[in-house]
């Protein structure tokens, strides 16, 4: 097991494309930049069922956030020992931010509905929307813990939402939720038609383009200074539509930028008595 940053480097940077075996299949799908992630998992056999779940769908990287136990003998009674390569590679980190910050998509999972958590999407339809996105970008697929599931904090990272549908009993356990996403997953590969999709902004630079949108629109009075998180969810909503490119985000910073400047001159102007375009 692995402790601390996923990659070397700073989490801002593109990540480096992975050139393995798979390159040389006709697999639409690279594997290789999917990760499942599980947050604040409880029991250590339910980390080892899950690598046993990724093992059978041929998915490979498995990151947790802050797990409560992380006791390798448990693990490895449910995992079995040719599962036993997932749990040594995968990466242990202390919070949702740092593990999400190299990944360009984010879908979360949910069995709770409710206004501030839309169900987005299916499994099924979460597989096809990934396919094209892997070819260049990392994709993260996050899991909550198995007592309570993800909170409205940690579903603020996702892109999109997916809900698996069952009868009116909707408690999953934690390996069998993993096991239907990844399914999909797999049989998506198998049907899906090529598209390309460009490199998308990660999720460190997604969430600096968002603080800098929350400065701004507070400073113009957009938001409410006292509650900016619900109106600020609703733009994260917004602009997860469309998973955004890099140069976009770019170009909406600098419109940040623009917004900022042109309300200090206000500011400036209004002290001295003049307005922003009086000589």
């Amino acid at each position: 097991m692995h402790t601390g940053r996923l990659f070397t480097g700073s989490p801002g940077q593109p990540l480096k494309k992975r050139t393995n075996q798979r390159a040389m299949t006709n697999d639409r799908i690279n594997r290789d930049n999917v990760a499942i992630i599980l947050v604040e998992s409880k029991l250590p056999e339910n980390i080892g069922a899950v690598a046993r779940a990724m093992k059978n769908m041929d998915i490979g990287r498995l990151v947790l956030v802050n797990p409560m136990n992380v006791d390798e003998d448990r693990i490895s009674k449910m995992a079995t020992s040719h599962c036993m390569d997932i749990v040594r590679k995968m990466k242990v980190y202390d919070d949702l931010e740092s593990a999400v910050a190299p990944f360009q998509y984010i879908a979360g999972t949910t069995a709770r509905s409710g206004s501030m958590r839309p169900a987005l999407t299916t499994p099924r339809n979460l597989a096809m929307e990934i396919i094209p996105i892997t070819r260049d970008n990392d994709v993260a697929i996050l899991f909550g813990p198995e007592d309570r599931g993800l909170s409205n904090d940690h579903l603020r990272f996702c892109h999109t939402i997916a809900t698996i549908p069952t009868s009116e009993f909707s408690s999953l356990n934690l390996a069998q939720a993993v096991m239907i996403i990844c399914y999909e997953i797999f049989q998506a590969n198998r049907d899906t038609s090529d598209v390309n999709i460009p490199r998308l902004a990660n999720s460190f630079e997604l969430e600096g383009m968002y603080d800098h949108l929350n400065d701004v629109l507070t400073k113009i009075g957009f938001l409410n200074p006292q509650n900016p998180e619900r109106w600020m969810l609703n733009i994260r909503r917004f602009f997860s539509r469309i998973p955004l490119q890099a140069m976009e985000v770019r170009v909406i910073r600098g419109i940040c930028r623009q917004i900022d400047w042109y309300v200090n001159q206000v500011i400036e102007k209004a002290r001295d008595g003049e307005t922003p375009h009086s000589r």
